[in-house]
């Protein structure tokens, strides 16, 4: 598999990327332990227009100062005191676009993951929502703002590209407050049949 590059992350639609990174793999290689899986559930937001986003209307703080860094690094939040949360930061400096990673299927360490889950077994649970994510690759606030082409973090492409109609457009997850911009359909689920239930067998 082949790291995604720059110029990936950088392109200006953070919608057409958050359906681009479904059938990516995310990896991570934190405390010598590599683990990682392929991406199948994903949320854009679109940054200053975006009353979803954590950048709503320029907004800047010492949290979201990542978001307006040049597209292809990371952004870990904490939320509730108890989850962190991994976006992909997209476009160029200043317009602060990214994309939440909220569903793996795990293919690569995933003993370790299930440890650091605290779960005797695999399967869907393990992985299906993005404080699950971070989680089971160990991704915490020390891997915020860190190059999503390095060796720490990384999003891999092994040529799968997923068939239109297996693409569920849906609207986002816990954005009630964010008026009609909770309806956009910016949230993007990848139908495999190891995360969506699905009657009959993927050709």
């Amino acid at each position: 598999m082949k790291k995604l590059s720059v110029s990936f992350y950088r392109q200006p639609d953070v919608v057409k990327i958050a359906k681009g990174l479904l059938g990516k793999y995310l990896f991570s290689d934190i405390g010598g332990k590599l683990c990682g899986g392929m991406i199948v559930e994903t949320e854009a937001y679109a940054g200053i227009i975006d009353r979803a986003s954590h950048a709503y209307n320029g907004r800047r703080t010492t949290r979201t100062e990542t978001m307006y860094q040049p597209g292809g690094i990371s952004y870990v939040y904490f939320t509730y005191g108890l989850h962190h949360m991994f976006n992909v930061v997209t476009a160029t400096k200043d317009i602060p676009h990214a994309v939440l990673i909220r569903g793996i299927i795990p293919t690569e360490g995933i003993g370790i993951q299930q440890t650091r889950r605290k779960m005797s077994l695999g399967g869907k649970q393990l992985t299906n929502g993005p404080a699950k994510v971070c989680q089971a690759l160990g991704i915490t606030l020390e891997q915020n703002g860190i190059s999503l082409t390095g060796n720490v973090l990384w999003i891999s492409d092994d040529g799968f590209v997923p068939v239109a109609n297996r693409i569920v457009a849906t609207v986002r997850v816990g954005v009630d407050y964010a008026g009609n911009d909770a309806q956009l359909p910016y949230r993007f689920i990848l139908k495999h049949p190891l995360y969506f239930p699905v009657k009959n067998k993927f050709r």
